[in-house]
């Protein structure tokens, strides 16, 4: 089994089920970066919020960031599975 093919996915139920939760994690790390990317661009707009308007940019980059995380703990996942 190679690491990501697209076809570890389909191995069977249960490689279809993991693939299917690490997509909702990671989609959902995706809108959670952009949302928290867009609150700390309005709050730059008042200059007593800079500070936590950095906070939210920072919070968007970690998820960012726990992106590719999930996309190798997924592969990896589906190559434990075999």
């Amino acid at each position: 089994m190679q690491i990501f093919h697209r076809n570890n996915r389909d191995l069977n139920a249960d490689t279809r089920r993991l693939y299917a939760t690490y997509e909702i994690a990671y989609t959902a790390a995706d809108f959670a970066a952009g949302v928290a990317f867009l609150i700390g661009s309005v709050l730059f707009f008042w200059d007593s919020l800079e500070n936590i308007a950095v906070v939210f940019f920072i919070m968007g980059s970690v998820l960012f960031v726990a992106k590719p995380a999930l996309r190798l703990g997924r592969e990896v996942h589906l190559y434990r599975m075999g």
